[in-house]
């Protein structure tokens, strides 16, 4: 007479627990990394009519492993990574070294916008205390001292559009309570967003060797960033202008055109595509970096990134190539 297949499973359950008994294994316990009640579970799926699925974490991404280029991709030897990502068909259309590690300069300040966005609100005073004193050569300013205060939208705009590390400073500290709070609120949320590559020291992107990310990375952040109506408001203004207050309550006025020279009509996109906004970024170990969203003439939206340009010049003329691709 055969054995059935629970007879089967009997004698060999028997004979495994004779050899833990001899073998000292008996005390080792094993944990279940599923139970047969959860929606991601094998059961659910075999086992119910109404099944449901777990969305994964990157299907509304672009997603690409490494270089995606062909015969007919724009030279891009004077940079060293970029990308052009179609957000509609979620398409990597070009990647040149988009997983390596490099300084972000102040591409960093989209972070730092998108952290505070998401923390504070836009009619929140803020004051400056000494932490908006930056001495480093080169380094952007609004001009703002100990007592100055500005609402946060004021802020944003300021930080965005002329990308003053002072005021990222002031954002940071009065957002997130400290600068180092802030920063880590800054890595926390690159982490949820899938940018593990990425690591941030401060919220304005002046040069410390362990602040970094990746084509990639910036690409999520930007991303997750656009999704509000200010951000996208802001990366388009082409100059801002504004009174804000000293400590004793005087004014002090702000006037400043943007950074990208896109919006400013120096720099021309190809035809048929039209750049919505981005932002800048330029240190000496960063070189001259760039991000963009722009659409093509059916409105479809493109994000598309370049770090480390050997040049102002070279930025724009290679971000001009790249978003050529868009109609290839």
């Amino acid at each position: 007479m055969k054995c059935t297949n629970r007879k089967k499973t009997a004698i060999f359950l028997s004979g495994l627990l004779m050899i833990c008994s001899c073998t000292g294994c008996a005390d080792l316990t094993y944990d279940m990394p599923y139970h047969v009640d959860y929606d991601v579970s094998s059961f659910n799926v075999v086992s119910r009519q109404e099944t449901r699925t777990a969305v994964p974490f990157a299907a509304s991404l672009c997603v690409a492993a490494g270089d995606v280029s062909d015969e007919e991709s724009p030279d891009m030897t004077q940079v060293e990574a970029a990308a052009l990502f179609g957000l509609e068909n979620r398409e990597v259309i070009y990647a040149k070294n988009i997983h390596e590690r490099l300084h972000p300069a102040s591409l960093t300040k989209i972070m730092t916008a998108l952290v505070a966005l998401e923390n504070g609100q836009l009619s929140q005073m803020l004051t400056a205390t000494d932490a908006v004193t930056i001495t480093e050569s080169g380094a952007v300013l609004c001009g703002l001292k100990r007592g100055d205060t500005m609402t946060l939208d004021q802020a944003l705009r300021i930080l965005l559009v002329y990308s003053a590390n002072d005021v990222a400073m002031l954002i940071a500290e009065n957002v997130g309570g400290s600068i180092e709070r802030f920063v880590e609120m800054m890595n926390e949320k690159a982490h949820a967003l899938g940018a593990t590559n990425t690591k941030f020291m401060n919220p304005h992107g002046l040069t410390d060797s362990e602040h970094y990310t990746t084509a990639y990375d910036l690409y999520l952040i930007f991303n997750e960033a656009a999704k509000y109506d200010t951000f996208n408001e802001i990366i388009h203004m082409a100059s801002y202008q504004t009174v804000y207050y000293d400590k004793d309550g005087k004014e002090k006025a702000f006037e400043k055109p943007t950074t990208n020279l896109f919006l400013r009509g120096e720099a021309a996109p190809p035809a048929n595509v039209t750049v919505i906004g981005g932002k800048t970024g330029t240190t000496s170990a960063a070189g001259n970096c760039l991000i963009i969203l722009s659409r093509d003439e059916n409105g479809s939206p493109y994000i598309s990134v370049i770090l480390r340009a050997e040049g102002p010049d070279v930025v724009y003329n290679k971000m001009k190539d790249l978003l050529e691709e868009i109609h290839k």
